[in-house]
């Protein structure tokens, strides 16, 4: 079993950056995919972003290259960098384990395990 655990969401201007952290226990996520997806009101649960244990980084086009996600094996920690941000960020935010080594990183349902979420909102 994994739990994982979200930081660092709050209110934050457009523009502006925020770094969210997702802390992990239970086991070793290193090895794993590791995934950040959001939910908006009313609407789907999202992806963001995602990283392989080869470094290999995936981010939705809404948020390429503005976002960055990354890891700290010796921590067992993934977080996810966010700079530019813009109203239409504004969701709860996730952080996911796919221990399973799914190719389909994009798809919230390959994912086994789930922080609680951490809100973040940008103001206009």
């Amino acid at each position: 079993q994994v739990q994982l655990v979200e930081s660092g969401g709050g209110l934050v201007q457009a523009g502006g950056s925020l770094r969210l952290s997702c802390a992990a226990s239970g086991r070793t996520i290193s090895p794993y995919v590791l995934g950040w997806f959001r939910q908006a009101p009313e609407k789907e649960r999202e992806f963001v972003a995602a990283i392989r244990w080869s470094a290999a980084t995936y981010y939705a086009d809404s948020v390429k290259g503005r976002f960055t996600i990354s890891r700290d094996s010796a921590k067992n920690m993934v977080y996810l960098q966010m700079n530019s941000l813009k109203s239409e960020d504004t969701a709860v935010y996730y952080c996911a384990v796919d221990a399973h080594y799914s190719d389909r990183y994009y798809q919230a349902n390959e994912y086994d395990y789930w922080g609680q979420g951490t809100q973040v909102t940008v103001s206009s």
